[in-house]
């Protein structure tokens, strides 16, 4: 026969049982990153110049926004995209894999003969990030431009994400037009009704914000998809009036569209952090490729080329890592980093194993930037884009295209790409033609390829002028 337990004692107990939940309830209410998954926003501007930020050293574009979050993460000095042109470079950074390893070498441009249509688009056997991370449990959500396919196979709601507010194409007016096609395509949403927009890079923002309130409770990937700065240039009068003193037309529009980046990149940062998620969240930024400097007045200073190329003006990036507690504030990384080492660096931080069955060319980041190692995390780069083929092997690197000899720079005397010195170290550019060969002929044939026309004006970009240095204020 059990003891009478005694109206005092239970209550003793009664007392001590409040007083413990209470304590762990309030270590847990003030530690959320110690225990809780993190969130993970990458912000991608969209034809962004690399010397158009102040962080870069932009003295005529103010982004206060950006270079604060530079300032509270980590500037990767020498961060690249997987390809100079918006669709493949967002397969890489989706993927985690270099597009043209899975045939994704073009950008989506319509449909040539002799290629399936139905296979314009992200290959349906690849998987995205977004796609692993809800594996795990995690809300996904896609604010903007998707320009990985359009027929319903590719559809973001498909491809991993759980919410979607933008657009399947690759670029769409900023202000409301009546719906129609192409950059007039309207808006979709599948989580509220839709409505007008107002200034489009103001919706994205706004949109981004609602993503990270709905879903504050539990883990989430926001992949806020700007497509600022963009053609077409348009830009508000209030933005526009900021930057009035600038003479050149398309310029002064570019600079007012730069800036309505910036705000609403703010946006999203005063977002996180008044929902007391700042400290539990990574924030990667970073540019889908170099400016096109024809097209929209961007510079990419101290870089020579522009999109399209395989100079580093084309896929020499802004690249901003902010992980607050996990990664040193303020530090400048220098050794090569790729847009394809996100995926693995989002998956390994929210808890998932990588194997070699996902066939990553990227790596998990966090232990060379939180310095677990002094290693590099890639010793070489390799690109492939239509007509150009392009390899970094430490301070050398070597591009090759159809219509000269192989270009050799020392990037570490000639950051700018100005002297060609291939002929004066055969030996190097003999060796490094060759590891370019021998990875160029174990790819696979393109699934889908666009207009020929754009050969030429590829191969044209090579011979143009660029500017190298900062404009005046």
């Amino acid at each position: 026969m059990c003891p009478a337990i005694s109206p005092t004692y239970l209550k003793s107990l009664y007392t001590f049982a409040i007083a413990v939940f209470g304590a762990a309830s309030t270590l847990s209410a003030e530690q959320p990153a110690a225990t809780a998954r993190p969130n993970f926003v990458l912000i991608v501007a969209d034809d962004l110049g690399f010397g158009d930020v102040g962080f870069n050293g932009s003295t005529q574009i103010k982004t206060p926004h950006l270079d604060k979050l530079a300032a509270g993460g980590v500037v990767c000095e020498n961060g690249y995209v997987s390809a100079p042109v918006c669709s493949p470079s967002r397969a890489g950074f989706l993927t985690g894999r270099i597009g043209v390893t899975f045939g994704h070498d073009n950008n989506l441009g319509g449909h040539i003969k002799g290629f399936d249509p139905e296979f314009v688009g992200l290959p349906v056997d690849q998987k995205t990030i977004a796609d692993r991370l809800g594996e795990l449990g995690y809300k996904t959500g896609l604010i903007g431009k998707w320009h990985l396919g359009d027929l319903p196979q590719f559809h973001p709601l498909r491809r991993g994400f759980t919410d979607f507010w933008g657009f399947t194409g690759g670029g769409h007016v900023y202000f409301p037009t009546p719906p129609g096609k192409g950059y007039d395509a309207p808006i979709e949403c599948n989580y509220a009704p839709v409505e007008p927009i107002t200034y489009i890079t103001d919706d994205i923002g706004n949109e981004s914000v609602k993503f990270i309130e709905r879903h504050r409770d539990e883990p989430f990937f926001l992949y806020a998809s700007f497509n600022a700065p963009h053609t077409p240039m348009q830009a508000t009068e209030a933005d526009l009036e900021l930057y009035k003193h600038i003479k050149n037309e398309k310029r002064r529009t570019y600079c007012a569209m730069v800036h309505r980046l910036d705000v609403n990149i703010g946006k999203i940062q005063a977002a996180l952090r008044e929902n007391g998620l700042a400290d539990n969240t990574m924030t990667v930024f970073i540019s889908d490729n170099g400016g096109p400097v024809d097209a929209n007045a961007s510079i990419n200073s101290p870089f020579n080329g522009q999109k399209g190329i395989l100079l580093e003006g084309g896929m020499h990036v802004p690249y901003v890592v902010h992980f607050p507690g996990r990664i040193e504030a303020g530090k400048k990384y220098l050794p090569m980093v790729s847009s394809v080492d996100f995926a693995p660096t989002f998956l390994k931080a929210a808890g998932g194993s990588i194997d070699e069955k996902m066939k990553f060319d990227g790596v998990d980041l966090m232990p060379f930037l939180s310095e677990q190692t002094n290693a590099a995390p890639h010793e070489t780069l390799r690109w492939k884009f239509t007509i150009s083929r392009a390899i970094r092997d430490g301070k050398w690197k070597l591009v090759s295209v159809p219509d000269r000899l192989p270009m050799l720079f020392n990037l570490e005397e000639d950051i700018s790409e100005q002297n060609d010195v291939a002929l004066e170290h055969l030996d190097q550019t003999k060796k490094m033609l060759e590891d370019l060969g021998q990875w160029d002929v174990r790819l696979p044939y393109p699934v889908f390829l666009e207009g020929a026309v754009w050969k030429r004006r590829q191969l044209d970009l090579y011979d143009k002028d660029y500017q190298l240095q900062q404009p005046k204020p």
